[in-house]
């Protein structure tokens, strides 16, 4: 019971100190320590020069903070404090300091991250402004800017093999293939790794031609090369694809080759994208779909081919009180997700659409084809949300598995159940599909690694197994039996990191604050002392001889909420499960999708541009990685 309430007021005072925090807008914010650190229940700012403490509440503002960072810390770089003091304190231009290096190295982020080709650098217009701003700023050449550019790309890449080389967890991998204007292809490998700050980092790390024809050798071989550059060999964890058969050979030739250097024997390794199963689902129906909508499709594509008949739906769209539109939404081939918010859009305007066709002399849909594209908007947009979840590249993906395919497996049995006859082929096409890759009587469907990562939620842990197999499971014996498989499956592992824990020198001692809580209280009075120091003295045993792992799944499970974040839960409690956590950098790590959600809902791959296209290999790898490693989170409120 203590250990419920102790539990409970853990996650008040949680909240409370969430609650204090300031929102971390401010330029000042950039010179203090990301991470706050809590003093006698006070949310303290660290300077990252001095390292000293101050106030960081909400109520506390920022005009402290500026004042330390302009006029009293000892350590801060004169430069950098002139820069500040320029922003904060908006001194006057005379006082201001110009430094070349300062603009020049700004100028090399701005065409890396913008992708400006590098003639425009050479526009008059450009040198005049540059001189307007700053004469003595030197505005170079073409050449001079692109070596520039290579040499600011090769310094980061130095920086990051050490990084990587450094970090105590794993990597994992995703991989996709790219396409030139030319027809040229392109394999761009992406590391994943969680920090010892349990930070979720994304990192292109290389972008390499593949010669033709792609077979699994040619990808082992080049992934190989990757490995080899920036020294991962002994530090790979898992690999995300798509699920082309040569892929899978690549894999499992990958696994042969390096069985020594992979944790268990690399039986998790291929981790199959789950956006691309997703959108392999959708594609099968996608023939049903646009039968089904094709009077919507055409009747929107006649509109939209011409301004007056814009003018005329926005005519009748204003009477109705809805808001005029400039073009509309029609769908493209290979793009579902254009399919779902033209349908979308289209029940929006459902009587605007009704009453230009009936105006007009055009073919409007009948109220059974309009209650058929409002069940198939339903139905795409849970396919769109999961998508949307899985391609999440800079947060936690890997304990969403489960839930994932619980919610297509639900979303489809719906449709099962539909009396429309294109609703049910529709259901019917995609469970073939579905059963293909996610049935979870066939071996090997799911990824262990993912299974075990949903129980390192701590809002879920074992509970949600339970849950998951008795909803898919025939009988209550077959999914309890699932259910212990996975927990002895995790216990084996535990006990892998228990030996790495040791190895580096990590304690493999729980730090329970309960049991440490349980023999503090009021004074012990009378003939009961006695009672309760050997209730004390059990529980203090009873502790002793149960693992990590049996505390942490015993725990009732933290509470959901929308602003949960799951690494941040294990940040706090690494003390008390120091094995766990050191699994949590490498599990929840895993990506489930090998495209940010942008590229996810196509079938065709990521296509590079004209100007991009036209540079060497060399250049071509060094902007993309640089552009990716110049990412800047966009700030709160914008």
């Amino acid at each position: 019971m203590s250990t419920h309430n102790s539990e409970s007021s853990t996650g008040n005072s949680s909240s409370h100190e969430l609650s204090l925090q300031p929102r971390k807008r401010a330029k000042v914010w950039e010179h203090f320590e990301q991470e706050l650190v809590m003093v006698d229940g006070v949310p303290k700012a660290q300077c990252k020069y001095c390292r000293l403490m101050l106030t960081a509440t909400r109520k506390s503002g920022t005009s402290h903070l500026i004042n330390h960072v302009c006029d009293s810390c000892p350590l801060v770089e004169v430069e950098v404090r002139n820069r500040f003091i320029a922003i904060a304190r908006k001194q006057p231009v005379e006082n201001f300091v110009f430094y070349p290096r300062r603009s020049e190295e700004l100028m090399i982020k701005f065409f890396i991250h913008d992708e400006i080709p590098f003639r425009k650098i050479e526009d008059p217009y450009f040198a005049e402004w540059m001189e307007s701003m700053q004469p003595t700023f030197k505005v170079v050449g073409r050449q001079t800017i692109r070596d520039k550019i290579y040499t600011c790309y090769i310094r980061m890449k130095q920086e990051l093999h050490d990084e990587l080389q450094n970090i105590d967890s794993r990597v994992c991998l995703t991989s996709d293939m790219w396409t030139s204007n030319q027809n040229l292809r392109y394999m761009v490998v992406t590391a994943h790794y969680i920090d010892a700050e349990f930070s979720l980092k994304k990192k292109i790390i290389s972008l390499k031609p593949v010669k033709y024809p792609h077979t699994s050798f040619a990808i082992e071989e080049a992934m190989m090369r990757c490995l080899t550059d920036w020294g991962l060999r002994g530090k790979l964890f898992t690999l995300t694809l798509d699920n082309a058969s040569n892929n899978t050979a690549a894999c499992e030739e990958m696994v042969k080759n390096q069985k020594n250097e992979l944790l268990f024997e690399g039986r998790h390794f291929h981790v199959r994208c789950c956006a691309h199963i997703l959108n392999l689902l959708v594609q099968d129906g996608m023939r049903l779909i646009r039968g089904a909508i094709h009077k919507i499709h055409e009747l929107l594509k006649y509109i939209e081919n011409s301004a007056s008949r814009i003018q005329a739906f926005n005519s009748i769209a204003n009477s109705s009180c809805l808001c005029s539109k400039f073009g509309l939404t029609v769908d493209v081939p290979n793009r579902w997700n254009t399919t779902f918010k033209m349908v979308l859009e289209a029940l929006v305007y459902r009587a605007v659409l009704n009453s230009y066709a009936n105006e007009n002399g055009e073919v409007a849909p009948s109220d059974e084809e309009w209650l058929t594209a409002e069940s198939i908007c339903e139905f795409l947009k849970a396919f769109e949300e999961a998508t949307r979840l899985v391609s999440a590249d800079r947060k936690p993906t890997a304990h969403s598995f489960l839930h994932l395919v619980l919610c297509i497996r639900h979303a489809l049995s719906d449709f099962d159940s539909q009396t429309t006859s294109i609703l049910t082929q529709l259901a019917s096409a995609m469970h073939m599909k579905f059963a293909k890759y996610w049935d979870e009587k066939l071996p090997n469907n799911f990824n262990l690694a993912l299974v075990i990562s949903t129980v390192l939620d701590p809002r879920r842990k074992r509970d949600y197994l339970e849950f998951f197999y008795a909803k898919v499971s025939p009988n209550m014996n077959e999914a309890e039996t699932k259910v212990d498989s996975v927990i002895e499956w995790m216990k084996s592992y535990f006990r892998v990191y228990e030996g790495i824990a040791r190895r580096r020198g990590v304690s493999c001692l729980s730090h329970s604050g309960q049991g440490e809580a349980s023999g503090v209280g009021s004074p012990v009075l009378g003939k009961r002392k006695l009672d309760q120091e050997f209730a004390i003295f059990k529980s203090n045993r009873t502790r002793l001889h149960k693992s990590e792992i049996e505390t942490y799944l015993e725990e009732v499970c933290e509470d959901d909420s929308k602003d949960f974040d799951v690494l941040a839960w294990w940040k706090r409690n690494a003390k008390r499960f120091p094995v766990l956590a050191i699994m949590t950098w490498d599990f929840l790590a895993i990506p489930l999708s090998i495209v940010p959600s942008e590229s996810a809902f196509s079938c065709g791959g990521r296509i590079l541009g004209d100007t991009r296209s036209s540079l060497t290999p060399d250049m071509l790898e060094a902007l993309v990685c640089a552009k990716d490693w110049l990412f800047k989170p966009k700030k709160q409120g914008n």
